[in-house]
């Protein structure tokens, strides 16, 4: 947003932010005021995604917008990390979290805004990059909450931070602003707020949940070794694609024989690979695990059965020492649970409920999909956090979906489209609120 453009914003916004929001209407009004630059800003976002560790664009953006409405910026902080800090008098310092990054999906969506972005990946493949999980719209709503904070700094007093973080999607933007000092260097909250589009969750309401929100996340290779052949002489060999399959069903017994039932976890074997040929018996195959889990313990549960179960397949089959299989974990991958800490969350759905109604808030269950929002409270400080699910399903289409049992595009979907001007609305308003509030100790 241009400074010129800015100033015009602020004029008519003035309007709006006198007073309290004891009655939420002001807040509506001036977030009403407001959205023809966020829908401006929410369509040049969605119309030019970058893939994790490539927002170098997006992060500009960012920064300057931030800029413009009068924070300290520093950017390229942990990658193409941006934090900017707006100081407000003496009092709590509140964090709020988006981020940057999109996905390699060709969008299929047939909206006239739709993304036509090509880039090459990791791999130098041509790939297409959508916004499918909605970064676009959290970044929008930072920039329409740091609008209004700023427009109402009459009612609150502290410091507010506002990041914007790469890499999401790949589990190593908050690792990487952590690991550079984003508490030490600037300022270590008192508490972090967050949120995620829903594709479940009609338009203009939230999701809250208390306590685990988002799963750990390990992804695992398992390299199967045996003694190929002949496919003709299989009593020759020990076959390691029969080991696999032992391995493949052995490995469910995890979830449903080890770990206890009250535990949620997940086990999946999501590739394997392994042979040439018809005729051959190969001398390896390698699984691709994801494990999913809430519970820390849980989780090193589950890799010590791993290691055990496919070491006892292979002693079994008769295999040495020297081709016992391989378990590798990427730590770097591995992203925590989301842990909502109860009290901030229950302070945080009280004041979403004051601002859009209760009837528009729910109480949104835990899932094991998994967010690198959660290692910002998993710091020596114990950081309290809280991310709520906003509701992005255009409410029409939610409810003929709901009548019909049809099923809705997920996140991360190429078809997935949210009804992006509710959305950012009732987005800006509940995190506004919310954060007025936690300034407020409300």
């Amino acid at each position: 947003m241009s400074n010129t453009k800015y100033a015009t914003v602020v004029a008519a916004l003035l309007t709006f932010a006198t007073g309290s929001f004891a009655s939420a209407s002001k807040l509506a009004d001036s977030v009403e005021q407001a959205m023809p630059e966020l829908n401006a800003l929410y369509l040049d976002l969605h119309q030019s995604p970058e893939l994790s560790y490539q927002e170098k664009n997006t992060s500009a953006k960012m920064a300057k917008q931030l800029q413009d409405l009068g924070f300290k910026v520093t950017d390229n902080f942990g990658g193409y990390g941006v934090v900017a800090i707006y100081e407000n008098g003496s009092g709590p310092t509140v964090m709020i979290r988006a981020d940057m990054d999109g996905l390699p999906i060709v969008e299929q969506t047939g909206k006239p805004y739709a993304s036509v972005v090509t880039t090459l990946d990791e791999h130098n493949n041509t790939v297409g990059v959508m916004h499918g999980c909605g970064h676009d719209i959290h970044m929008t709503s930072l920039i329409g909450t740091a609008q209004q904070m700023v427009l109402n700094k009459q009612q609150w007093q502290g410091t507010l931070m506002m990041v914007a973080q790469p890499a999401e999607e790949v589990g190593g933007g908050a690792k990487a602003m952590l690991k550079q000092g984003l508490y030490q260097q600037f300022s270590t909250p008192d508490a972090v707020l967050g949120l995620h589009v829903s594709a479940t969750i009609p338009a203009g309401q939230v999701g809250a949940i208390s306590g685990y929100a988002l799963a750990n996340v390990d992804s695992v290779d398992i390299h199967i070794k045996g003694k190929g052949g002949h496919g003709a002489y299989p009593h020759t060999t020990i076959d390691p694609v029969v080991l696999a399959a032992r391995t493949v069903m052995a490995l469910q017994t995890i979830p449903s024989r080890e770990v206890s039932p009250l535990e949620p976890n997940v086990v999946t074997v999501g590739s394997i690979h392994g042979g040439s040929k018809h005729n051959i018996i190969s001398n390896q195959v390698t699984l691709q695990l994801t494990l999913r889990s809430y519970n820390p313990e849980v989780r090193q549960q589950q890799i010590a059965a791993i290691k055990r179960i496919t070491k006892g397949i292979a002693i079994s089959a008769g295999l040495s020492d020297d081709l016992l299989p391989e378990v590798i974990v990427h730590d770097d991958e591995s992203i925590p649970s989301t842990y909502n800490n109860p009290e901030l969350a229950a302070k945080v759905k009280a004041s979403i409920e004051a601002e859009i109604g209760q009837n528009n808030v729910q109480v949104a269950p835990p899932v094991m999909a998994g967010e690198d929002f959660g290692l910002f409270g998993r710091t020596a400080e114990n950081v309290p956090i809280t991310l709520f699910w906003l509701g992005a399903v255009e409410p029409k289409t939610y409810q003929q979906s709901v009548e019909l049992g049809h099923t809705l595009p997920s996140l991360h979907s190429s078809q997935f489209a949210p009804d992006y001007p509710l959305t950012i609305k009732t987005g800006v308003r509940s995190m506004t609120r919310a954060a007025i509030d936690v300034f407020n100790h409300k």
